[in-house]
């Protein structure tokens, strides 16, 4: 089994995640607690109980789920596991690939929780409630994809944000533009154009006043370089380095998280298992209508955690 451990995104946050892992395990619970202490509030409350519109707040969110992918981690660190001994590479979408860096040695997680803090702010902050949308389209080719926001780019900025594989495509940028783009899109021959929920246009050249943010944040914090490396959202290509790694986060918040080809580079470099560490099962998903050859492990919970390290033991037998 050769493994790649990745780290989900916003999306996969649910009022109740790592509640159980908390009170199960108290390396689990330091972690919540060390993540409170970091950004000067209970923030594991709102984890554990909610509201989930309290929850899916971008700059809850995002160290939210830092903080239950950490604890997976050191949950499984203190019962034997070393991640460089069993997984080769480490990704993340979007902010998971900050809990890939803090699960790999990067960061420490207070540093990580208050850098998801800054970004989550610095996102909401960069255009102005209304003015932003996404929108998914399925079934139509990255090229056509791209063709439709060139046309439509009359009405402002709209790019593509994520190639999520299986046919899924997210644009993302000034509401207008960004609807004139999925009207393009489904001229196009597009299964499905679907306007988003959201409340920014992440990963879209609008973002730039959070990116300027997140350059300014990472200057001021300690790195060290990962144990393993790092497939880069924006690259789709391992990258070790720490200040390299550093650019990437920056011209990760107003480009495009390459997923499909993260996945793809897996598969074509030795990758057989993609582990999903963190709340939900969107990543394998995603991963299995990549390349259906990819086996596909979760560890969202305490429930996992024996399946996982027998799996493991079982390969070293």
């Amino acid at each position: 089994m050769a493994m790649a451990f990745t780290f989900p995104g916003q999306g996969s946050q649910a009022s109740g995640m790592g509640k159980d892992l908390a009170a199960a395990y108290p390396e689990a619970r330091a972690v919540f607690d060390e993540v409170d202490e970091a950004l000067g509030e209970k923030l594991s409350t709102v984890i554990f109980e909610g509201p989930d519109e309290t929850l899916t707040l971008t700059a809850n969110a995002q160290p939210a789920l830092m903080a239950v992918s950490m604890a997976l981690i050191r949950v499984l660190e203190a019962r034997g596991l070393k991640l460089e001994d069993v997984a080769s590479h480490v990704a993340g979408h979007s902010l998971g690939e900050y809990s890939a860096l803090c699960a790999a040695g990067m960061f420490s997680i207070s540093d990580t929780a208050r850098l998801l803090r800054i970004r989550g702010n610095a996102m909401q902050a960069a255009v102005p409630a209304g003015e932003g949308a996404m929108a998914a389209i399925i079934g139509l080719e990255t090229a056509d994809v791209e063709a439709a926001c060139a046309e439509a780019r009359t009405q402002g900025a709209v790019q593509i944000a994520n190639d999520n594989g299986g046919g899924q495509l997210v644009i993302s940028g000034l509401k207008p533009a960004v609807e004139a783009a999925a009207a393009a899109a489904t001229a196009k021959g597009a299964k499905r154009a679907l306007m988003l929920t959201v409340s920014a246009p992440f990963h879209s050249s609008l973002m730039q006043p959070a990116a300027d943010a997140m350059r300014e944040a990472l200057s001021g914090v300690a790195k060290s370089a990962p144990v393993v490396p790092l497939i880069a959202n924006v690259r789709a290509t391992p990258v070790s380095d720490p200040e390299q790694i550093v650019r990437l986060l920056v011209e990760q918040v107003t480009g495009q998280v390459r997923w499909r080809e993260t996945v793809e580079w897996f598969a074509a470099n030795g990758v057989d298992t993609v582990v999903e560490i963190g709340a939900g099962k969107v990543l394998s998903g995603l991963a299995r209508r990549i390349d259906r050859n990819l086996a596909t492990l979760n560890v969202a919970g305490p429930a996992d955690l024996d399946p996982f390290l027998a799996a493991i033991d079982g390969q070293k037998a």
